[in-house]
C-alpha cells in the first residue's frame, strides 16, 4: 500500500479531530504553583499576579537633559526678531536673554532650591529640578556661561522637564498577569522601587527517546539503525519554549527498564516528553507498557487524532506524583509538529503564559499544494510580510520531507481536514513560528 493509500485509509477510520483532541488534553492541566522571585531570577518566567506601580516614575521633577534650568517667562523672548507694524522685521541679529547662573545640580543633588526671577541653574540629566523651574534650555542653545549665561532662544514651556509620575503613576499597571518577564519589564519594575515579583516557574522537561534500532549521533546509521535526532531537537524546541530541559538520551524497549527510567525522571520533572513507539505495531513497546496501568503508575492514553504529519499521540501520567507526559510519534518531522501542536501548549500552559497557542496570521498561497482529505495538515512554510499589508506564505517540503521542510521554516500552512487541495492565490491559515533568522 502506497503512502497516500495509507494516509486515506486512515483518514477514513474514526480520528479524533485535533481541537477537540487539545480541549481534552489542556483542561486535565494547571499552571505551576507560583514563586516569589528576586527580578534577575524572574527573567524569562511568566508572571502569575498583575503588577502595579507602588510608587511613579520618576520619584520627582527632574531635568531630562543637561542645561540650565529656568523659568520660563524670563526666557519669553529670546531667539525673537525686532519688529514694527508698520516696517517689518529690522533688525539684523536675533535677541538674547541673559540670566545669572546660581548653582549647579547633579543627579545626586537632594537639598531642594528654588529659582528666583532672572537667575537659573546649571543642570545634569537626572538632577532634581528647581522649584519654580518649569524649562530646562539645552547647553548648545547658550554660550555655555558659568556665572552668567546668554540664551539664545527660547524652547517651549515644559521642555526638557520630566514630571513626578509622568511615565507612570501610583497604582497603574504595568505589567499583567500571564505575561513573560523581559529586560525592559525588568527595568520597569527596579523604576517602581519593585524587588521581587510573583512568577510561575519555568516548567522542567525531560526528554527521552525510546527504540532498540535508536544510536546516538555522531555516526551515520547502518541498516537496523536509525540516528535519534528527535530528542536533541525536541531538548532544543522545549528550551524555545521557555522551559528548563533535559535530555535524557536512548531508552531501549526493555518494559521494566523504560517503565523505570521515566518513574525516576518524575522526582525532577513536570513534564515527561518521549518520543517513537507510539504505533500499534510489534516494536512499539512504550505503547503498550504506558498503556497498563499499575499502583501509583499512572495511565497514558494514545489517540489516533486527525493530524498529518503523524496521526498517535499519548497524553497521560507517570509515578506517583502523576507527573503529565506526552508521547510523541518517532519520524522527525512527525515529532517535531507533535511538538507544536501539543507538547508547547502544554509547556505554555504549565509555565502560565497567555496564549498557549502560536500566533496566526491569515495569508496568501503563493503556490498550489494538495493535502489529505480528513486530516489537519500542518506543512512548513516561509511567511513574509507583504509591503501594502499583509502576508504571503510560500509552501515548502512537506510529507516525507517535513524534517527538511522545517529547517528552513518560519511559518507551518495549516489546510483543515476538508482542503484536499489549495490553489495559488487563496487565502490560509499560518502559524507564525518566530525563529530567529
Amino acid at each position: 500500500m502506497t503512502a497516500t493509500a495509507d494516509r486515506e485509509a486512515a483518514a477514513s477510520n474514526e480520528l479524533m479531530p485535533l481541537a477537540e483532541y487539545l480541549g481534552s488534553v489542556l483542561r486535565r492541566l494547571r499552571a505551576l504553583p507560583p514563586l516569589d522571585l528576586d527580578l534577575t531570577q524572574a527573567h524569562g518566567n511568566v508572571l502569575a499576579a498583575d503588577v502595579v506601580a507602588p510608587h511613579p516614575f520618576p520619584a520627582f521633577d527632574q531635568a531630562a537633559i543637561d542645561g540650565y534650568a529656568a523659568r520660563w517667562e524670563d526666557l519669553a523672548g529670546a531667539g525673537r526678531i525686532g519688529s514694527h507694524p508698520s516696517f517689518g522685521q529690522f533688525e539684523n541679529t536675533a535677541r538674547t536673554v541673559r540670566l545669572n547662573v546660581v548653582g549647579d545640580m547633579g543627579a545626586a543633588h537632594w537639598r531642594p532650591v528654588r529659582i528666583t526671577p532672572g537667575t537659573c541653574f546649571s543642570v545634569a540629566a537626572g538632577a532634581p529640578l528647581p522649584i519654580g523651574a518649569d524649562v530646562v534650555v539645552p547647553v548648545h542653545w547658550t554660550d555655555q556661561g558659568m556665572a552668567a549665561v546668554e540664551i539664545l532662544h527660547a524652547p517651549k514651556r515644559g521642555s526638557g522637564v520630566r514630571r513626578a509620575g509622568e511615565e507612570f503613576a501610583v497604582g497603574q499597571l504595568l505589567a499583567a498577569a500571564g505575561s513573560y518577564v523581559t529586560p525592559p519589564m525588568v527595568a520597569v519594575f527596579a523604576a517602581a522601587g519593585i524587588g521581587h515579583v510573583l512568577v510561575r516557574p519555568s516548567p522542567r522537561v525531560v526528554v527521552v527517546a525510546t527504540g532498540d534500532e535508536l544510536v546516538d549521533v555522531g555516526r551515520p546509521s547502518q541498516p537496523g539503525q536509525v540516528v535519534d535526532a528527535n530528542s536533541h531537537a525536541l531538548t532544543a524546541a522545549a528550551v524555545e519554549a521557555g522551559a528548563l530541559a533535559y535530555r535524557i538520551g536512548i531508552c531501549d524497549d526493555d518494559p521494566e527498564g523504560l517503565r523505570g527510567l521515566l518513574e525516576d525522571q518524575t522526582l525532577r520533572a513536570d513534564l515527561i516528553i518521549t518520543t517513537g513507539g507510539t504505533g500499534t505495531g510489534p516494536g512499539d513497546m512504550l505503547r503498550r507498557v504506558l498503556s497498563r496501568p499499575g499502583p501509583s503508575r499512572g495511565t497514558v492514553e494514545f489517540t489516533d487524532v486527525a493530524l498529518c504529519p503523524g496521526t498517535s499521540l499519548g497524553f497521560g501520567t507517570v509515578g506517583g506524583e502523576e507527573v503529565p507526559v506526552v508521547c510523541l510519534p518517532g519520524e522527525p518531522g512527525a515529532a517535531l509538529i507533535g511538538f507544536e501542536v501539543l507538547a508547547r501548549p502544554v509547556i505554555q500552559l504549565l509555565a502560565g503564559a497567555e496564549p498557549v497557542f502560536r500566533p496566526g496570521v491569515k495569508a496568501h498561497l503563493l503556490e498550489t499544494v494538495s493535502s489529505p482529505g480528513g486530516l489537519r495538515e500542518f506543512r512548513p512554510a516561509h511567511v513574509a510580510e507583504r509591503r501594502g499589508g499583509g502576508y504571503t506564505v510560500q509552501p515548502l517540503a512537506g510529507g516525507p520531507y517535513t524534517l527538511s521542510g522545517l529547517a528552513e521554516a518560519n511559518g507551518l500552512l495549516v489546510l483543515g481536514e476538508r482542503v484536499t487541495t489549495a490553489a495559488a492565490g487563496s487565502t490560509v491559515d499560518v502559524l507564525l513560528l518566530d525563529r530567529r533568522r
